[in-house]
């Protein structure tokens, strides 16, 4: 069931967001040695976490007049945006890089949405945006970066902290362009978990967060050659930089073969379905990387662990088939 548009009036609103459950995972656990709790974002109606995040930007502009969105999006930031404004009766204007499929388009003309395509990653199709949203009552979506972002993805946290039985000894998530992991980070901070670490995932590829941090600036990567388009910035955002460097965040990465295999993995043991990006964090169990940080010494002892289902909207069973005929799993 849809979300309810809130009243316009200012920051007491209802959240466009549903409350996603967390559920302790028996296939996981029991493939990790150790309690694994999931934090299903898969399960908000646009289809991922994004909508805490942008639903909060929304809401935020609406109380200050705002009479338009405009987005670029491969697809999950789009949707939010779309959802958020048909939820709150604005029109919304979506751009998508040529890399987006075509059912994801059809997803953002379902939510009233505009579309357009324009450039071939996201960064060329969030500068065309940017030129169309120079209207002052128009909103422009940043899909990752805004203090509003970050803010609406703390309540993630602040929910999931109300579910578990007892703090988790790490927390695992998901790096596109870091509007996730800023809000996991900031949210740890708000409910007192500031001191657990955080295990931050991406793919081979699509990793600008660990490069900037090996070379210690934000920096930016030539080109996404990774399955994983929803996490296809070129470029992190500052504060996820800042974040990382303050708090106990350990980068790592995993092949595409190794997210696509989470992706199937978790098909068969809860019956959902996500994309590559999702399944980078996934692969944290399914791949032995929290055993192997464990091991290597860069992780205490652990007997529990949250990872973020973040979800996301680019998967069907066609392409979870396509993905495991190419890598040969």
């Amino acid at each position: 069931m849809d979300a309810q548009a809130p009243d316009q009036n200012g920051s007491h609103q209802k959240p466009l967001h549903i409350k996603t459950p967390a559920i302790l995972s028996t296939p996981l656990s029991k493939c990790a040695g150790l309690q694994v709790y999931l934090k299903l974002e898969n399960l908000q109606v646009p289809g991922s976490f994004k909508i805490r995040g942008i639903g909060n930007l929304c809401q935020k502009a609406v109380s200050k007049g705002c009479k338009r969105v405009v987005c670029a999006s491969g697809g999950n930031g789009g949707l939010a945006a779309a959802y958020a404004a048909r939820l709150l009766n604005l029109p919304a204007t979506i751009v998508l890089p040529t890399t987006t499929p075509d059912f994801v388009a059809e997803k953002l003309r379902d939510q009233e949405a505009t579309v357009e395509v324009h450039g071939s990653v996201w960064d060329e199709s969030n500068q065309y945006a940017m030129t169309l949203a120079k209207d002052p009552d128009c909103l422009y979506v940043h899909p990752f970066d805004h203090p509003d972002v970050w803010e609406g993805h703390e309540s993630l946290i602040v929910e999931v902290k109300q579910q578990l039985p007892c703090p988790p000894d790490v927390v695992v998530a998901s790096v596109g362009g870091g509007g996730l992991l800023c809000g996991v980070i900031q949210g740890m901070q708000r409910v007192g978990w500031g001191h657990i670490p955080v295990v931050a995932m991406e793919t081979e590829g699509a990793d600008c967060l660990n490069v900037s941090l090996r070379e210690n600036k934000v920096a930016t990567i030539p080109a996404i050659t990774s399955s994983a388009k929803s996490l296809g910035a070129l470029t992190p955002c500052t504060q996820v930089f800042e974040l990382c460097k303050k708090y106990k965040v350990i980068s790592k990465l995993c092949t595409d073969k190794q997210a696509v295999d989470a992706c199937l993995k978790y098909a068969d043991d809860h019956r959902q379905l996500v994309e590559p990006a999702c399944g980078a964090s996934l692969a944290a169990v399914y791949s032995g990387i929290l055993n192997d940080l464990q091991a290597q010494g860069q992780l205490c002892e652990i007997k529990s662990a949250l990872i973020v289902v973040c979800g996301g909207s680019s998967v069907t069973l066609d392409a979870l088939s396509k993905w495991k005929k190419d890598f040969e799993l």
